[in-house]
């Protein structure tokens, strides 16, 4: 299972306090184990769906298109609006969340609800932002291109087609948020980095 998988990999790494799951389209869930924890100097949120190959003009794919929103931005929403206002309170926090390639050009593979879904996390972004910066709170974003993870393994990504010849590691993200998020990025508000090993450059 995945908590089994993050379970794995906290035991490799120093440091880690905790190990949970959650549906963070769950507010009430999301409220409760961040005020657990709290307060949090820092929150990264990476958490998403993307259903492939469906048709969207398919009777049923307003449910897939709903569920989709509500992941992808309504969870991220759910985790901001838990943190965000204590890091304003105590005048200190960074916020990084997961945006995606998708969400400047509609993506490479992606579905229109995943395309939707990755452009409303870039608006939120500078939404969060306008009213977090002016309290010394930085709220900031990644958007990485594929990448090789659970959600697009399988899928017909042709990595002769990219300037780098391969699809990115997980790592590559991950360093990417860690600076967004520590000392290094202190002067980093309102923006969404590209991280996609120029397949889009912009």
């Amino acid at each position: 299972s995945a908590l089994n998988r993050l379970e794995k990999l906290a035991s490799e790494l120093k440091g880690v306090a905790a190990v949970q799951s959650l549906d963070i389209s769950d507010r009430e869930a999301v409220e409760a184990l961040t005020s657990k924890h709290a307060p949090l100097d820092a929150l990264i949120d990476t958490a998403a769906i993307c259903p492939f190959d469906e048709d969207w003009m398919a009777p049923d794919w307003d449910d897939k298109f709903h569920r989709v929103m509500k992941v992808n931005v309504l969870g991220p929403i759910n985790l901001v609006r838990a943190v965000m206002p204590g890091m304003i309170e105590r005048k200190k926090g960074s916020i990084a969340l997961c945006g995606s390639i998708a969400g400047w050009m509609g993506g490479l593979l992606a579905a229109p609800h995943y395309a939707a879904s990755k452009g409303s996390v870039h608006a939120l972004v500078r939404w969060f932002a306008q009213r977090a910066t002016p309290h010394n709170v930085r709220v900031n974003a990644v958007a990485p291109g594929p990448i090789a993870t659970g959600m697009t393994e399988g899928q017909p990504y042709n990595k002769d087609n990219y300037p780098m010849k391969r699809i990115g590691e997980p790592h590559e993200i991950a360093r990417a948020l860690v600076f967004l998020s520590s000392p290094a990025g202190s002067f980093m508000a309102g923006s969404i980095m590209d991280v996609n090993g120029g397949v889009l450059m912009r």
